[in-house]
C-alpha cells in the first residue's frame, strides 16, 4: 500500500516537472484526511483553473483516507526519532497507525525531511 504525500498529488495536478510515473495512481493509495485540507489550500492559493478542478477531484477520490481519530492524535503528540514539522508528524502519526494494524505502507513525496524521518521509523520510500 502506498501513502501519498500531498506534495505527489499537488505534482500531478499542477503537472509539474517533477509529476509521479501514471502507474502509481493504479495503486492501493492512503493518507490521512489531513491531505484533503493540504491540497485544497494549495489548489485555492494557486487558483486551479475551473477546467481542472474536475481532474483534482477525481484524483483525490482515488485515495482511501485515515480519519484524524483520537489514537492518530496521540501518537502525534509523541515525539519521533528526528524533529518533524506539524503537519508531517501528523501523517507519520498516521502511517504507524496504519502499520499498527498490519499494513505494509511505503511512502510516495517528494519532500526530503518527511521521507527522512519516515525512514527513521522504518517506512520505506515508493518508487517515483
Amino acid at each position: 500500500m502506498i501513502y501519498l504525500d500531498t506534495s505527489v498529488a499537488l505534482a500531478q495536478v499542477f503537472d509539474e516537472a517533477i509529476a509521479p510515473p501514471a502507474a502509481i495512481w493504479r495503486e492501493a493509495l492512503i493518507s490521512s484526511r489531513l491531505l484533503i485540507y493540504e491540497f485544497w489550500n494549495r489548489v485555492h492559493a494557486r487558483r486551479l483553473p475551473p477546467a481542472q478542478m474536475d481532474d483534482a477531484r477525481a484524483l483525490l477520490a482515488a485515495i482511501s483516507l485515515v480519519e484524524l481519530t483520537p489514537a492518530v492524535l496521540a501518537r502525534a503528540l509523541e515525539p519521533f526519532p528526528i524533529a518533524v514539522a506539524t503537519l508531517d508528524g501528523m501523517h507519520l502519526a498516521t502511517m504507524q497507525y496504519l502499520r499498527g494494524r498490519g499494513a505494509v505502507i511505503e511512502l510516495a513525496s517528494y519532500d526530503e525531511r518527511l521521507l527522512t524521518a519516515a525512514g527513521t521509523l522504518g517506512i520505506n520510500r515508493a518508487a517515483l
